[in-house]
This record gives C-alpha cells, sequence and structure tokens, in this order.
C-alpha cells in the first residue's frame, strides 16, 4: 500500500490534488485545510497517504501530517462517516479544533461540516470521545490513543462547564481551557483554569 508521496504539485481542483511522482500523476483526496498548506504549482510537496481499494476504485487520501491522517482513520470507523464525510469534517476543523469538540462533547461544532447532521455528530462525539486520548502538552489529543490520558482531565472538563455555564461557546471554552492547561501543566486546580481561560476572553 501506498503510505508517502512525495514529488511536484501539478495542480489542485475541489478536494483533491495531482502530485506528479517521476512522471506519473496520483490523484490525490485532501481535506480543505491540507489543500491550504500545498505550496504553488510546480514546487515539491509531501503527503501521507491513506490508501483505500474497492472492487472498483483505488484512491488516495492525503495528508499535511499524521495527526490528520490519525483522525481520518478514527473517523471513519464511526458507522455513516465514509472517507468523504471524514474530509468534510477535516476541511472545516483542525485536528486541535476536533480534539476539542470531542473531548468537550461539542457536536454542534461537527455539524458545519457537509453532510454532518445532529445525529451522526452526537454518534461522532460519543463513539470517539473514549478514543480520543488526553489533552497532551502539544495542544491536541492523541486520536490513536497511544498518549496517556492526563490524571487531571475532569478538572479540564469541569473548567469548559463552567464557562459555558457563564455563556461560552464550548469550542471556544475548550481551547481557553487548553490553552491554560498547558501553560500550568496536568496538576492545575479548576479555580486556576477558569481564571487564566477567562483572561483570553477579555478584550
Amino acid at each position: 500500500m501506498i503510505a508517502k508521496l512525495k514529488g511536484i504539485l501539478d495542480s489542485t481542483g475541489d478536494g483533491f490534488l495531482i502530485l506528479d511522482v517521476n512522471g506519473v500523476g496520483y490523484r490525490v483526496f485532501c481535506s480543505n485545510k491540507t489543500l491550504a498548506k500545498m505550496p504553488s504549482a510546480g514546487q515539491a510537496a509531501a503527503l501521507l497517504i491513506e490508501t483505500q481499494v474497492r472492487e472498483d476504485h483505488i484512491h488516495l487520501f492525503g495528508f499535511a501530517d499524521a495527526l490528520e491522517k490519525g483522525w481520518f482513520s478514527l473517523l471513519t470507523t464511526v458507522q455513516g462517516v465514509g472517507a468523504k464525510v471524514a474530509l468534510a469534517i477535516l476541511s472545516v476543523l483542525s485536528s486541535e479544533e476536533l480534539s476539542m469538540a470531542v473531548l468537550s462533547g461539542d457536536s454542534k461544532s461537527i455539524t458545519r461540516a457537509n453532510g454532518v447532521g445532529p445525529k451522526l455528530a452526537v454518534r461522532i462525539v460519543t463513539e470517539l470521545k473514549g478514543k480520543a486520548g488526553g489533552f497532551e502538552a502539544a495542544g491536541t489529543a492523541s486520536p490513536d490513543g497511544a498518549a496517556a490520558v492526563s490524571e487531571n482531565v475532569s478538572a479540564v472538563n469541569d473548567a469548559v462547564s463552567a464557562l459555558v455555564n457563564l455563556g461560552y461557546a464550548r469550542m471556544d471554552a475548550a481551547m481557553a481551557v487548553n490553552k491554560a492547561w498547558k501553560a500550568r501543566g496536568k496538576d492545575a486546580a479548576v479555580s486556576d483554569l477558569i481564571r487564566d481561560a477567562l483572561k483570553e476572553f477579555a478584550p
């Protein structure tokens, strides 16, 4: 199976690009966020690849980094989420934003993706919450669950809930609390996380 491609970017289209590898043009489907990271045509480019083989086709899906590729693989384990829907989700949410949405139970943010209704969004959050791992020092959740879950994830969740109760959007609250958590470390108290997160909203 093809796991990585490196070549010259020939062209881009709606949801895909053509990568010229030693004279062979590979059509690779990508999220909008990966496409936005690609250089201009004629420049060198490299992608991590997920190969899907079916009876009637072979499709290549490309990713700018391993985290996005991991989320793609994880998303497609959910019933009702095929490759097209997974890429649609990764087109509107970065890996970090998707981590926040899953860990904080923010299914509404996932409905921003084409083809994802409220019921499917809830299913995604419900099924993946236990697989997403904890908040890492890098600021994102581990999509394969390999990273150790923080000993104080409950404090993070409590802080997010408190901010939501104050009227802040769940996604914004999760991002602010995660930033505070990274700065203070895994033993941070709920009150400290809330206080630091509120500073992020200050004008």
